[in-house]
C-alpha cells in the first residue's frame, strides 16, 4: 500500500502502474496481481486503507463531547493540512476524476464520501437539537456545504493555487471563527 501510495503521489492515476508499484516495494509484478489483480484493484485497495483511517479519525474527533463544534471544525481544518500531507487528498482528487469514466471508480469514491458526509451530517443534526434551529437551512444542506467547501478547497490547493490567489485555508479557518462566535453568543 505504501509503495502504491507514493507511486500515485510522484506519477499520478495516469502514471500508476502495477509494474512501478512492484519496482517500488521491491517485489514481483506477480505479487501485486495476486493480491490486487489489477491497476484498478490496487487503486481501489489504497483508497479504501486509507480512507477507513480517515473516516475512524473523523468519527473519533466529531463523537467526543468534551469539545466544542469550534473546536471540532478547527480539528477538521488540521486534518485537512494532515491529509494533504499523507497523500489522501491526492488520492481522492485523482479517483474522483477516473470515476467520472469509471463506474466501479465512481462507486468507490461515492461511498467513501458518503460516509465522511454521513458524520458532518450527524453533527449538524447535534447542533440543530441543542440550537432548535438552523436558519433557512436543512441539515442535508449545510452539510453539502461544508463537504463542498473541503473538497473544492483541495482541488484548488491541489492544482497550486496559494493562499495569496485563493485564501481556502484561511477562509475554512474564519468559518470556525464565526461558530466559535455564535457558540459565545449562544451562551450569553
Amino acid at each position: 500500500m505504501d509503495a502504491a501510495k507514493r507511486v500515485l503521489m510522484a506519477e499520478g492515476y495516469a502514471g500508476l502502474s502495477t509494474r512501478a508499484v512492484a519496482t517500488e516495494a521491491g517485489t514481483q509484478m506477480s505479487q501485486i496481481r495476486y493480491h490486487f489483480g489489477s491497476k484498478k484493484g490496487m487503486v481501489l485497495a489504497l483508497f479504501e486503507y486509507m480512507n477507513d483511517a480517515l473516516i475512524a479519525r473523523q468519527a473519533e474527533t466529531f463523537h467526543r463531547t468534551d469539545l466544542s463544534v469550534s473546536q471540532k471544525w478547527a480539528r477538521a481544518c488540521d486534518y485537512l493540512e494532515e491529509d494533504l500531507a499523507s497523500g489522501y487528498v491526492r488520492v481522492l482528487q485523482e479517483l474522483m476524476a477516473v470515476g467520472w469514466s469509471n463506474p466501479a471508480v465512481g462507486d468507490a469514491v461515492r461511498r467513501a464520501i458518503a460516509q465522511w458526509q454521513g458524520l458532518i451530517l450527524e453533527l449538524v443534526r447535534d447542533v440543530e437539537r441543542q440550537t432548535g434551529s438552523l436558519g433557512p437551512f436543512r441539515a442535508e444542506e449545510i452539510a453539502t456545504l461544508i463537504g463542498a467547501a473541503f473538497i473544492g478547497s483541495e482541488s484548488l490547493i491541489l492544482l497550486g493555487f496559494d493562499d495569496a490567489q485563493h485564501p481556502m485555508r484561511a477562509a475554512l479557518r474564519r468559518v470556525g471563527d464565526l461558530i466559535a462566535l455564535a457558540e459565545t453568543q449562544q451562551e450569553d
